[in-house]
């Protein structure tokens, strides 16, 4: 059964339309953890569009009262990414090879190409006690390269998967992702996923990736929640990240 980590950045790409600090990322951090949420996500983008330091600050201070909640930091580590892993030492660091400015994530890492710049970049990470996963395509000969790096885990970029979602070619995408997940295994390392998963798509991939550890979703869960409320949301997706059809 995989575990629910909520990405909060929609929710500080609302509040930075204004300067009335509404809707509250740390409030919307404890109305997910209340309703089930197993940890949080923040993806700190150098032109704060989304969550900043601040945010960064008090969501790790918030985190630190509920034991079990995972945080997880992810974006670009050469875009000032370690300073904050440096000063929260967040459960997790999800290195993810997004430019300055991209609109979003939309593509792993180029192993062995980017191979030695990623290397001590993890190994500062892990020498401060903070598990490493790499956003990676589903590419299965990929994986041994992630893990002679040191990676702990992968996280599978899913978008393409979501695209298939209801085509004919979706068992043929989603195979690709069964053969990258047993791969990583084969290596040791643990199963992530993430990107553009939601209610629909999500029970069918979590069934799918045997030991898929957690999934990471902002964008579709709080799109959700705005019919929903975030509260119902939460739940379902949890539910859904354990397989259950919602």
């Amino acid at each position: 059964m995989a575990k629910l980590s909520v990405n909060l950045n929609k929710i500080a790409l609302l509040r930075n339309t204004r300067a009335l600090g509404i809707p509250s990322v740390s409030r919307a951090a404890q109305i997910a953890i209340n309703t089930g949420a197993d940890g949080i996500t923040v993806h700190p983008r150098p032109d704060g569009r989304h969550v900043r330091a601040n945010d960064v600050i008090e969501l790790a201070q918030l985190l630190k009262t509920t034991p079990g909640i995972e945080f997880n930091i992810e974006g670009n580590p050469f875009h000032n990414l370690l300073e904050f892993v440096r000063d929260v030492r967040p459960q997790q660091c999800t290195l993810v090879p997004d430019e300055s400015g991209q609109f979003t994530s939309d593509h792993g890492w180029n192993l062995p190409k980017d191979s030695a710049r990623l290397a001590p970049v993890i190994a500062e990470l892990k020498s401060l006690g903070v598990r490493v996963s790499l956003f990676m395509d589903p590419v299965a000969s990929s994986m041994p390269l992630a893990r002679a790096l040191g990676a702990d885990r992968i996280e599978l970029y899913t978008e393409p998967y979501a695209q298939a979602f209801g085509r004919v070619d979706q068992d043929k995408v989603l195979q690709q992702y069964i053969d990258a997940a047993t791969a990583a295994q084969l290596e040791g390392m643990g199963i992530n996923a993430g990107h553009d998963l939601n209610l629909d798509n999500l029970p069918v991939f979590v069934r799918a990736i045997q030991g898929l550890l957690e999934v990471s979703i902002g964008h579709a869960l709080i799109a959700d929640a705005l019919e929903l409320g975030l509260a119902e949301t939460v739940r379902r997706y949890r539910a859904a990240a354990r397989g259950e059809a919602v």
